[in-house]
Formats: C-alpha cells, structure tokens, sequence
C-alpha cells in the first residue's frame, strides 16, 4: 500500500475527537508519573494497559504512546525544582536544572526543559517515520539463520550493557529464558515445566510478568523508601514567562540539540541500555563540546538541553526496533509490544503492509502527543507542582488494587494476579541482589524467537546450509560476540581498578 494512502487513512482515525481526548488524557497522566519521584513512565503504562483493551487499536495505541511522551518528559519537574530525578532519564538534568533554580530562574530551567523535550521527541518521530520502513523492507528477506542472530545480539547487546557485572546481567537473561520455556514447546507441542498445572500450559501472560517484575517491585521497592523520613520542599511559585527564555538563546543550543537527539536516538535503538545513559552521554558529550565546560554544573541551560533532547528522541529510537522487528528497546517498549499483542498488530517486516494505516496512525498520535507535552507542561507546570507534595503512602495501595485488576482483567484468571505478586517478590529480590531487570525481560520475549529459528537452523545445516552463507547473520553473530567480550574486558579493567583504589586506602 502507498504511503500516501496509508497516511490519508491515519489521519482518518486519528482525527476522531475521542482519540485526541485520550491522547490529551494519557500525556496529562504521563507527566504526573514522570514527576512524581518513584512513578514511572514504565508504572504509568502497565496501569493504563488493561484500560485499551476495550479501545480501538489505534485509540489503545495513541494513549499508551501519550503516557510513554508524558512519561519520559515529566521526570524533569521534580529533577529540576528537588534535584530528585523523576523517572532515570532525567538524572541528567539534575545537574544544571537544580543549579539554575536555586538562582531564582525555576521557571527558565523548566521552560528550557519542556521545549527541547518536544525538540528530541520530533526528531525521533522523524527518524522512526523515515527509518522503520526503511528496516522494515530489509527485514521482510531474514530467515531462521538472520532472526535467529538477531536474537542473540539483542540479547548479548542488553547482557553487556544493561549493567556493571556481566555475570548478574547473564544471570537476568538466563532467568528469562527459563521463564520462556513454561509451557508449550514451540516446534512439537511438548509440556515443559507445567507441574501438572493446567494455568502453565500455554505459559506465563507477557502482562502479568511485566506488571509483577515492574509494577509490583516498584512499588514495593517506593514503599520502602516511604517508611524514611524525607524532607521535601517544592517551591509552588514557578512562573514561565512565554517559553522562560530568548529566540537567540534557543538557537545558540540548535547544534547541541541536534548532536544530543541523534546521540539519544541511537541509544534509543540499541536494546537495554536505556535514556538514563543516552542523558548521560548527550552531557558528556556537550561539555566536551563547550567553549565553557567549566560553567556545565552550575546552572547553564546547556546541560537541561543536552539532557531533554536525548531521552526523548530515545522514544522515536526505541520503537524503531520494535516494530520493523519486534524487539523492544527497553522496559516500556516491552509494555509497548505486549499492547500490540492485545490488538492483534504482529510487530515485524510485514508491520506496515498489514497494519500500515495503525502503524502511521502510531506516528500521528506522537506528533499530537508532543504537541499536547509542550503545551500542557507549559501552561499547567503549576498543577504539577502541587502533585509533587501528595504523600506517596496515598498513592501505592491505589496502584496495587490497579495493577492487580489489570491481571485478572487479562485472561479473567485469579491465577495471574498470584502470578503477578510472585514475579513482584522475584523482581524485588533482584533489587536486592542488583541484578538488572532489562535482561530478564528481554530473555522472556527473545526465549521463543531464538529457539524456534534456532531450530529451524538446525534442520537448515542438515542440508549443507552453514552460517558463512548468510553475511547479515555473521555479521550480527560477530557483533553479539564482540559485545561480550568488550563487556568482559571493561568489567576486568573496572575490577583492578577498584582493587588498586581500595590498596591504596588500605596504604
């Protein structure tokens, strides 16, 4: 089908008023995630998941996106006026935000951070507009030999960078893996690791493991943070005047913006890393960059830019996988795929011929969704303010009634909300042992592709077929090597490091 139709047809069912309502809802909603410290953007879309289920595909699918948008860009309020991040991606910005309203410029900090937010959100949605099908059409040719490399990189790319130690990352993907095999073989139909429990057989529901390894650790892990006494003041006279700063100073930022979006994008497309990094990086990046890197840290709109641009242009990255070849980017591109699942859209290289009008439809919804960011953050900046002081001990059992009719309402199954509070106590105790939940997660939904292409690769080299005829997936099967190996080097490189630090102090 002809983009031009597929674009007309969008803007056919994203022009509903409902649809736009829901897009106004879910980023109002997102924003107060995203501000409130200990709710994130990730909690915000596993709430709201089984609410679409009753909507149309491209309703269902434009609120998740606005929660996803608002998500990402209210973390900014509470990192700026509490020097608390409100969601990981914005750890960053803490670092000039907070500086720059103790001088008395809150309102400056802010609108700086809401327009390059809506900056990096329309230069990843360009990005995805232009690279998705682009992916897609090179896709559409993989085999059992290419799904199956990909497979392997995407998760040796989350083992090695989504933490520290190699090992608890390996630990994660392996845990998610064995998740993967309950249930029903995938080539001969064979129970595996039912225990006689009929609930097991077709394995465990995508949401329930999300909302229990995400959703119910989160809130347990805020209402042990709860119990400490924290002293928190917000200051509830912000005013932004106009967008709080110059034309001229907005494009004096334009390369920083630029070479941040593209740094957050890139990120975006890598699994596992996520925009706590991408944020990181962008203000590394600008601060080598500067004329006056030592202004960076005390108060500069140069460090809020950097750091807004790249985690959202990371959302228009992250579903670039996604859907050319579903494989989710991170923790809420993982929530993102198990909406697809539930409106029957299959993410791959043939997304855009079956669902082409959902899909563009998608892309219109981020466009409105950043439009409906910038002007409710802008002028309702206060209402959210005032959300920062409602004590958090109000707000968790309200989530854990929702989370827990989100499970039932599912399948209609008690099952999955005991499935969700024993995946909540297995999630917490990785807290604990601070293994990274992103393998874990990525090990559940790779599991299935990786064993039934690898398979089907199996039964292909009885017939002569051998890796060295497939470059795509040699090359991938290399760069999944690679990164292991990198990763191993970094950590030994980390350890002596460690070890001469600590000999010194013993010194």
């Amino acid at each position: 089908m002809e983009p031009a139709i597929l674009i007309q047809g969008a803007m056919s069912v994203i022009s509903d008023p409902m649809t736009i309502a829901f897009i106004v809802m879910g980023v109002f909603i997102g924003i107060i995630f995203g501000a409130v410290p200990g709710l994130t953007a990730t909690l915000a879309l596993i709430m709201f998941l089984p609410i679409t289920y009753t909507m149309t595909p491209v309703q269902g699918l434009s609120t998740l996106i606005a929660l996803y948008v608002g998500g990402i860009s209210g973390g900014l309020v509470a990192a700026i006026l509490l020097n608390i991040p409100g969601t990981p991606s914005s750890i960053a910005t803490t670092f000039d935000g907070t500086p720059m309203a103790a001088k008395g410029e809150a309102g400056k900090a802010l609108g700086v951070g809401v327009v390059f937010s809506f900056v990096g959100t329309i230069f990843g949605l360009l990005m995805l507009v232009t690279i998705s099908p682009l992916l897609a059409s090179v896709a559409i040719k993989f085999g059992a030999f290419e799904y199956c490399a990909v497979a392997a990189c995407a998760l040796a790319l989350v083992i090695s960078l989504a933490g520290r130690d190699l090992v608890k990352g390996l630990m994660g993907a392996f845990l998610g893996l064995m998740v993967a095999t309950v249930g029903l073989s995938p080539v001969d139909s064979m129970k595996r690791f039912t225990f006689g429990m009929s609930e097991l057989t077709s394995g465990f529901a995508l949401l329930t493991i999300l909302i229990g390894l995400f959703a119910i650790t989160e809130v347990a892990k805020a209402a042990e943070e709860v119990r400490l006494k924290q002293e928190m003041r917000v200051e509830t006279n912000v005013h932004i005047k106009g967008f709080g700063f110059t034309m001229k100073e907005f494009f004096g930022q334009k390369f920083n913006a630029l070479r941040s979006s593209i740094i957050g994008c890139v990120i975006g497309i890598l699994p596992g890393i996520g925009g706590a990094i991408s944020g990181m990086l962008s203000y590394t990046a600008a601060k080598n960059q500067s004329k006056h890197p030592e202004k960076f840290g005390t108060g500069i709109m140069d460090g809020i830019v950097a750091s807004e641009s790249a985690n959202n242009a990371g959302i228009g990255g992250a579903l670039i996988p996604l859907l050319t070849l579903g494989i989710p980017g991170d923790a809420v591109t993982a929530i993102l795929l198990g909406g697809l699942m539930v409106h029957n859209i299959a993410p791959g290289p043939l997304i855009f011929e079956k669902s082409g009008v959902v899909i563009y439809g998608l892309f219109a919804a981020l466009f409105l969704a950043a439009i409906a960011m910038l002007l409710i953050e802008l002028f309702g900046i206060r209402v959210f303010i005032r959300v920062l002081t409602i004590p958090k001990h109000y707000l968790l059992p309200i989530i854990m009634v929702l989370c827990a009719i989100g499970a039932f309402g599912n399948s209609n199954r008690i099952f999955d909300v005991y499935s969700i509070m024993a995946f909540g106590l297995v999630g917490y105790g990785m807290i604990k042992a601070n293994i990274p939940s992103v393998p874990v997660i990525m090990g559940i939904i790779l599991g299935p592709i990786f064993e039934m292409n690898f398979r089907r690769v199996a039964q292909l080299q009885g017939t002569g077929e051998g890796l060295l005829d497939h470059p795509i997936a040699a090359v991938l099967a290399l760069i999944a090597l690679g990164a292991l190996i990198f990763s191993f080097v970094m950590n030994r490189r980390e350890a002596k490091k460690l070890a001469e630090a600590e000999a010194q102090q013993g010194a």
